[in-house]
């Protein structure tokens, strides 16, 4: 038997909150499936993965990021 596929959460370039990342738990989440918040760094492979619930975070297609000043 596979494990279940994991959650992937399509972003744009205004849906992160800092120099190119997000964070998890996002507030689409249910209540019942929090877990410590982590920042997720997508800016440099363009996904990144939480390490709590395996929830992948990814720029969608055609997204830029605005230069780190």
């Amino acid at each position: 038997m596979s494990p279940a596929p994991k959650a992937v959460v399509e972003l744009t370039a205004k849906d992160l909150q800092g120099p190119g990342v997000t964070h998890c738990p996002n507030p689409k989440m249910p209540l019942w499936c929090n877990h410590p918040r982590v920042y997720i760094d997508v800016a440099t492979t363009g996904e990144g993965a939480c390490p709590y619930c395996g929830t992948v975070y990814r720029l969608a297609a055609g997204e830029k990021l605005a230069p780190a000043h």
